[in-house]
């Protein structure tokens, strides 16, 4: 099989591996559509994505594919099953699995990040992490239910009430589910702050209440302008030091700041702690999707959630290292790639 393999920072090289056999409790996937990650871009750059990545390692943790063959014991699905994967396998003994945080295992084995992924033909990955798509649904689709996952964690921990006003930084994939998951749980006004106006349509195509440019108007000033003048929940998808800190400014009293984004591990904002205190606010974090793999795959197999509109295209296996190597072609979009060619 071929695999794209990162060798180091900036060194992505497609070579020829055996395919894997399944063992007990595991099956062997054909990867049918892998997404392209902001965390994968980190690695590629030598920075950390959700746990350390030693080289060579095979990275792809959003993906979804054909059951090729099961190893012995494995009763949840068979060969031929059109399924996507939980890449997050926590150890269900540690001190934080054993209080309910699995997102903090401290044994937490990473498909893509620390176990070799689906930037390959075929990936090894345990049965009790797999999930069925329904048959009207495609496999590029299917790849997108692990950011959702993560997104529906972010959603949840962002505390969005019915009514509330919400304001999201960031126009890229996360921050398009995002909106999207605000609406469904009721947001009165969802408003996308992103400086790249074909980002700003495709949000208002999803169903942003409004959309501002932060290089042409003042963020405050457009929501007063737009008879908002109480926001309840600010998410932040870009990483940036600005608007993280913009997020804490225009914030209501008692609201709420999601720093969703992943940054670099040395990033640090200036936060004015008197606003914090009275403000009253809660800033909070949101770290992979522990629990949260399941009902992103009902979400999708319902056809509730948009995740397709927002993409940039695909392109095969020899493609990855062009991707996480090129910032401007990464701006179109999300990228999907697909190791064994086209399907649907």
């Amino acid at each position: 099989m071929k695999s794209a393999v990162f060798l180091g920072m900036k060194n992505i090289q497609v070579q020829e591996r055996q395919i894997p056999e399944p063992g007990p409790g595991e099956v062997l996937v054909k990867v049918m559509a892998c997404g392209i990650c902001g965390s994968d871009v980190h690695i590629f750059e030598g920075d950390q994505g959700s746990a350390p990545t030693i080289p060579p390692q095979v990275q792809g943790h959003e993906f979804s594919g054909l059951v090729a063959k099961a190893g012995s014991g494995v009763t949840n699905c068979k060969e031929g099953d059109r399924v996507c994967v939980d890449p997050a396998d926590n150890c269900n003994e540690c001190y934080y699995c054993a209080n309910g945080m699995m997102a903090h295992c401290d044994n937490l084995k990473a498909i893509g990040t620390n176990v070799d992924g689906a930037f390959s033909e075929y990936c090894i990955v345990p049965a009790r992490l797999v999930y069925h798509l329904a048959d009207d649904v495609t496999f590029i689709e299917g790849a997108m239910a692990e950011p959702l996952a993560c997104c529906i964690n972010g959603a949840d921990r962002s505390g969005i009430k019915v009514s509330d006003n919400v304001v999201i930084y960031g126009g890229g994939m996360i921050g398009l589910l995002l909106m999207q998951l605000a609406r469904l749980k009721g947001a009165a006004n969802v408003v996308l702050v992103e400086p790249v106006e074909a980002k700003r349509k495709v949000a208002e195509k999803l169903g942003a209440s409004f959309t501002v440019d932060p290089m042409e108007a003042k963020v405050k000033d457009t929501l007063l302008a737009h008879g908002i003048d109480h926001v309840q929940t600010v998410i932040e998808t870009c990483g940036l030091k600005s608007t993280s800190e913009e997020a804490v400014d225009i914030v209501d009293r008692g609201g709420t700041v999601l720093l969703f984004a992943v940054t670099k591990v040395d990033s640090v904002i200036g936060l004015m702690t008197y606003k914090v205190f009275q403000k009253e606010l809660t800033i909070k974090g949101s770290y992979c999707s522990p629990y949260d793999m399941g009902r992103a795959v009902e979400l999708i197999n319902a056809h509730r959630i948009d995740v397709t509109t927002m993409l940039a295209g695909t392109r095969p296996l020899e493609g990855v290292a062009e991707i996480l190597a090129d910032p401007a072609v990464r701006a179109q979009g999300k990228w999907v790639i697909l190791p064994n060619g086209p399907a649907v």
